[in-house]
């Protein structure tokens, strides 16, 4: 069966958790050797290319990105689309052509703040996506809840929940530095990192002065008095966009990761924390404690004295922090991109049986392989 993947997102330099569960998830795909047709408008990871894909490279830019790849998979021998990453090319394309959409989260639909333009884009298309799909792949319980929530229609059976995994599958140990608090995330209100800030200036003196704040993350949207106010508060880094190797550096030695995000659709930084068996504070909502189980502490996001007293009890109990180096492990080892893949491929299956049998037309039936 060919399998057409809009890889675009995993092609970037600056990957979002979109772009980096795109990798993961091809990544398993191409070490089974399944046949893959790859649309992107960049070099595709040199670690792939030892696989020799068969690649699709187009003009870069979105627009010509999204033209290319509806023209190519309504005119190409392509028997499955997966769209990881946009719900643009999902909405157009005509039923015939069985599409499975891969549906991360609905902030667009949510009231926490999201850029405008992406939010827009979304309620315009996700409609007529799940509308169009042959099936939907969600990566978390709480996605296909919202999903279900928002199309009561669609059928339960028809959205499959496959997860994520982690960025690396052996990542160095966890060696604590003892002076960080690390938040790895795009500056945007829906990551929190405000309040963030307001929580950790409202620490006592003596553990101010021992740990500082680090913020990973690119600019993104509505973030100015994010900057700001992390320039002006003592102990606050913001370090921009971070490479993976300084990425894995910071996870590597942090002592605490913290993020108490308003909704996220899976949360794949605090899975790299807990397979790194590192201490988490995250949020109460979304997909958050079904990602961490009961290995984090969970607070309400829009509570800075929630988040303060949460950090102030990882930061003062080792007890604490050495229980979870080994539930964290373990809670992490439930989530890998084998898994991912192994949940996705009864999905093909299912929709090449549902061809053949239509194939065979009225009079006559085949049974499932």
């Amino acid at each position: 069966m060919k399998i057409a993947i809009d890889i675009r997102e995993a092609c970037t330099e600056k990957r979002t958790g979109k772009g980096q569960w795109t990798y993961g998830f091809v990544s398993e795909l191409l070490q089974r050797k399944y046949d893959l047709l790859l649309y992107t408008d960049a070099e595709i990871p040199e670690e792939w290319k030892v696989y020799a894909p068969n690649v699709h490279r187009m003009q870069p830019g979105i627009f010509w990105h999204m033209r290319t790849v509806f023209s190519l998979v309504k005119s190409k021998d392509v028997e499955v689309y997966v769209s990881p990453s946009s719900y643009i090319v999902p909405s157009l394309l005509p039923s015939r052509i069985r599409c499975i959409p891969v549906v991360h989260d609905l902030i667009a639909f949510r009231r926490e703040p999201h850029d405008r333009k992406a939010q827009m884009i979304e309620r315009l298309t996700l409609g007529r996506t799940v509308g169009n799909a042959a099936h939907i792949c969600v990566v978390s319980e709480s996605t296909k809840r919202d999903l279900l929530e928002r199309y009561p229609s669609y059928k339960p059976d028809a959205v499959t929940v496959v997860y994520a995994g982690p960025m690396e599958l052996s990542p160095p140990a966890n060696i604590p530095d003892g002076k960080t608090i690390l938040c790895p995330a795009t500056l945007s209100p829906r990551k929190n990192q405000l309040r963030l800030i307001q929580a950790y200036a409202a620490l006592p003196d003596a553990l101010r002065s021992q740990f500082r704040l680090v913020l990973a993350g690119n600019r993104g949207w509505h973030d100015r008095e994010i900057v700001e106010k992390a320039k002006e508060t003592p102990g606050v880094e913001w370090q921009g966009f971070v490479s993976v190797d300084r990425y894995n550096a910071l996870l590597s030695s942090c002592t605490i990761l913290a993020l108490p995000s308003l909704y996220e659709g899976f949360g794949m930084q605090i899975l790299d924390a807990l397979q790194r068996g590192i201490p988490v504070l995250t949020s109460n909502r979304g997909s958050l404690p079904e990602v961490t189980g009961q290995c984090a502490i969970l607070v309400d996001p829009e509570d800075v004295e929630s988040m303060t007293d949460g950090l102030q009890r990882i930061l003062t109990s080792k007890e604490y922090r050495e229980d979870v180096r080994i539930s964290g492990r373990k809670q992490a080892s439930f989530f890998t991109w084998k898994q991912c893949v192994d949940f996705f491929l009864p999905v093909l299956k299912q929709l090449q049986y549902s061809h053949e049998v239509q194939a065979c037309g009225p009079h006559r039936q085949i049974r499932p392989q």
